[in-house]
């Protein structure tokens, strides 16, 4: 056996840890270009501290998932305002291009250059700017990540620009950021983290720290997503979220996704819906297909045990079976009232394109078992059929 993990140089993790961050970006430099989300009024308090620190800085909003037009825009402000290092503040559009202008800061050329399927996909060749990243969402884990996936409206695609070199330079994941989250929010993110580790965990590249790291992701978030989704003040469901979304990210920067995600590149393109959300509608109808694909065709596999497993992990119950970890999903995704892809605008004429498309994606081909294109027009056609 053979693998490598690579992740952040640094993570620091725990309550009340955002408060480290101004002393941390005194020793990355002098000048900072501050992506934040939406607004840049949740990074107020923070701007305020790099002041006293006599710290130089402009800020840059991303309003909603990174197009490649909006990550030009904010390379090209750090790059005429000189800046030396990146804070990114936010979910993780603001992180993604975070990453993005990091590695750009120190690679020359355009972001074309370096982008996979639209573009060149040259590797960079120099380390990225340093670069913390401050997640306020529990969900897609990209801090720890080493790719920024952007969309291309032009394309209707979704693209990535990835890298080893990309890997932020700290990490800091502070749980309390999360509990402003509104429930939507919570369970878009907390079910995209539940994805990422189901994935990674069967994924046919998964390695031993990746089944422990996914392993008790899996067992956190099953004991507390719909908790947070329920009370955003809980704070003990909001830490295990946190931790269970960083794990996710570990795990995926060191191993491939599956079925899920190698739709939701395609699908995202293509609707205007939360990566999550199509995420977590697909979650339980994958989930289904690759037991029923695995039994009859690979009765032998590891992931047929591992689905058991991750059946009792999310239950907490010993016996249970790949059968009641879907039932499981399902009824998680009804309580946190996940809408139908038809809700999004999915027609059944849009499917033959799409499976052509996730067919030669990189996530699908991490699945741990190849899905034909019938057993992929039955997964959409029951994330049409089912939601609220």
């Amino acid at each position: 056996m053979r693998f490598e993990f690579a992740t952040a140089a640094r993570i620091i993790f725990g309550p009340g840890t955002i408060q480290e961050v101004p002393s941390l970006s005194a020793e990355m430099g002098k000048r900072a270009c501050v992506v934040t989300g939406r607004t840049v009024d949740r990074a107020t308090p923070l701007l305020q501290q790099l002041d006293k620190e006599a710290i130089g800085y402009v800020t840059f909003n991303v309003a909603a998932e990174p197009t490649t037009t909006v990550v030009k825009a904010a390379v090209d402000l750090a790059r005429r305002a000189e800046c030396d290092f990146v804070l990114s503040v936010g979910g993780g559009s603001a992180i993604d291009t975070g990453k993005v202008v990091a590695a750009m800061l120190t690679n020359g050329g355009e972001l074309e250059d370096y982008l996979e399927v639209v573009g060149a996909g040259k590797p960079l060749s120099q380390n990225a700017a340093p670069h913390i990243a401050i997640p306020t969402t529990a969900g897609t884990g990209a801090e720890v990540t080493r790719n920024a996936v952007l969309s291309v409206p032009e394309h209707r695609v979704k693209v990535s620009m990835r890298s080893p070199l990309m890997l932020p330079r700290v990490a800091v994941v502070d749980p309390v950021l999360t509990h402003s989250m509104p429930p939507s929010i919570t369970a878009s993110t907390g079910l995209d983290a539940l994805t990422q580790l189901m994935e990674v965990y069967v994924s046919n590249q998964a390695n031993p720290l990746t089944d422990g790291i996914c392993r008790e992701g899996l067992k956190l978030a099953g004991r507390s997503l719909q908790r947070a989704y329920e009370d955003g003040g809980d704070q003990n469901a909001r830490e295990d979220m946190a931790l269970a979304s960083l794990f996710s990210g570990l795990g995926l920067a060191n191993a491939k996704l599956g079925a899920v995600h190698g739709f939701a590149g395609p699908l995202g393109g293509l609707l205007c819906a939360a990566h999550g959300a199509i995420c977590a509608r697909l979650l339980p109808f994958v989930m289904e297909a690759n037991v029923h694909a695995l039994r009859s065709r690979q009765a032998g596999s590891a992931a047929l045990v591992k689905y058991d497993q991750i059946a009792q992990l999310l239950t907490g119950k010993g016996g249970a079976q790949a059968a009641d970890g879907v039932m499981w999903v399902q009824e998680l995704c009804a309580a946190l009232n996940v809408p139908s892809l038809a809700a999004f605008g999915l027609r059944e004429q849009d499917f033959p394109a799409i499976v052509a498309k996730s067919q030669k994606s990189s996530s699908m081909k991490g699945n741990p078992v190849t899905l034909t294109d019938d057993e992929l027009m039955g997964i959409l056609e029951k994330a049409v059929e089912h939601g609220q």
